[in-house]
């Protein structure tokens, strides 16, 4: 299983399972990164541009062949990213729940999938969200993000805190009865 520069789980054998596809590929498999942060690696976007800025990875070098494969994986990207942007728990399903102008803590946590070998630094920035309880879980013991489980039960009852004070909130309450003199 992957680990945490700490040396504990981050919950997978292969982050790239749990990818869907780079964030910075467009919905014609070209690679934006190459057209807006070339200037960071000229050769990659050099190569790129040769190439309309194809993706390796996303599309095969002859578009006429649908069944063809991408001759890249994610993995094979040098400036591959993949970050979720679903604001619910993938392990547990629980939904966040923010509260304006609050400074209480988030019931979701990014939860980082990659890194080097043997280092703190990130190979692919590839992230997750956790409500808080199962990210300890999968940080503190043997649990995974494909475990089949419910959200905890603190957890719930943290949610169903905000959605009351939300609730309140909308409520409407006209002059009338807010200034009533008698």
């Amino acid at each position: 299983m992957e680990k945490a520069p700490g040396g504990t789980s981050v919950g997978v054998d292969d982050p790239y399972d749990h990818v869907k596809r780079c964030d910075f590929v467009t919905s014609e498999g070209k690679c934006r990164w190459a057209r807006e942060h070339g200037h960071h690696d000229p050769e990659f976007a050099n190569t790129r541009s040769a190439d309309d800025f194809r993706c390796p990875a996303a599309i095969a070098p002859d578009d006429t062949d649908a069944d063809a494969e991408p001759e890249w994986d994610w993995a094979d990207c040098p400036h591959f990213r993949s970050r979720n942007h679903d604001r619910e728990c993938v392990r547990c399903g629980l939904e966040e729940r923010r509260m304006a102008h609050s400074d209480e803590q988030p019931l979701l946590e990014e939860h980082h999938l990659s890194y080097r070998e043997g280092g703190d630094e990130l190979s692919h920035e590839i992230t997750v969200f956790l409500c808080r309880w199962c990210h300890a879980k999968i940080h503190q013991s043997w649990a995974r993000l494909d475990d089949d489980v419910n959200p905890d039960p603190e957890a719930i009852a943290q949610r169903e805190q905000r959605r009351s004070k939300e609730q309140s909130e909308l409520g409407f309450e006209s002059a009338a009865d807010r200034y009533d003199d008698s």
